[in-house]
């Protein structure tokens, strides 16, 4: 079975020809169109996370020439009495609902199967949801945050106000040092990092969308902006990461000259290349670089005890 979205998920009635349930399929959880779906269902216009079973079709709409719906592909297997294609994927790849709920389940010592007896789903369901990216209903939700003893704002991640870090430590931490090439490769990752620099006001830490350039990070800024102070001294560039759901991160501090990049291919090369504009706004065609020194990193998770 395969959807595209804006098709419609009919579950048949027993009564030949007629309809038991209809809705439009609003959200796919996988590029090649396989279940589960998230359907807006035309009866209660509630969207809820679907495993088409036996009794389901797709009607396909149209959606412009040469658009097809690809044929039925995948094995199927039980999930609370429903079959379901099994996701084409090589691996586990967890969203951030499906690690919280495993996270928080683990800190309290409880199995998949109890946990899905609490919060009345199938264990098969709970795997699913722990081990793919999935946006559960409001519903599914709540059992899970009742069966967990926690909030739908926890396991939704909420608290984006509040600076992270604030979850439980881990029971048994490995903080270790990064090899000079697990710094480079968790730099090229791009993202918003933290530039130190001083100004006649004092030292500031400002954050700013970068870029990396051969063996140096760049990032764009205004003249007269804070960023722009690193110019022609020792500056020094952090970027980092926390998992909340897991308790775990990592960091990379660069240290080393900055100047303003004036060679028009490599200025051309930046912009063309950006994976996307400052979030501060503005016109900012500045692009400053820092040629790394000085190249560390530490990372926190679980020891192997």
């Amino acid at each position: 079975m395969r959807a595209q979205l804006g098709d419609q998920l009919v579950i048949d009635s027993p009564t030949a020809g007629t309809t038991r349930r209809d809705g439009e399929i609003v959200g796919l959880h996988h590029a090649d169109g396989t279940p589960p779906y998230d359907v807006r269902w035309s009866d209660t216009d509630e969207v809820t996370l679907v495993f088409p079973g036996p009794d389901a079709h797709v009607r396909h709409l149209e959606h412009g020439p040469g658009s097809t719906a690809g044929p039925s592909g995948g094995s199927t297997a039980e999930v609370g009495g429903v079959s379901h294609s099994t996701p084409r994927e090589t691996g586990p790849n967890p969203g951030d609902i499906g690690r919280r709920v495993a996270a928080e389940r683990g800190r309290q010592g409880l199995s998949r199967e109890e946990t899905a007896r609490r919060a009345a789903m199938a264990p098969d369901y709970l795997a699913y949801l722990e081990e793919h990216p999935a946006d559960p209903g409001l519903a599914t939700l709540i059992r899970l945050a009742a069966a967990l003893g926690t909030s739908v704002a926890s396991l939704r991640g909420g608290g984006i106000d509040l600076p992270p870090g604030r979850g439980h430590a881990l029971l048994h931490p490995r903080l270790r040092d990064l090899s000079p090439d697990e710094c480079r490769a968790l730099l090229s990752t791009h993202g918003v990092g933290r530039v130190a620099v001083s100004t006649p006001g004092g030292p500031v830490v400002v954050p700013v969308n970068y870029e990396v350039i051969d063996d140096a990070i760049a990032y764009r800024t205004m003249p007269d902006a804070a960023p722009a102070a690193a110019v022609g001294a020792e500056a020094a560039f952090e970027v980092d990461r926390v998992d909340e759901a897991m308790s775990q991160g990592w960091s990379v501090l660069l240290v080393g000259p900055a100047r303003v990049v004036t060679e028009p291919d490599v200025v051309r090369r930046l912009a063309e290349q950006a994976h996307t504009e400052p979030w501060a706004g503005g016109k900012r065609e500045m692009w400053v670089s820092i040629q790394p020194k000085q190249l560390t990193g530490r990372r926190i998770g679980p020891s192997d005890r």
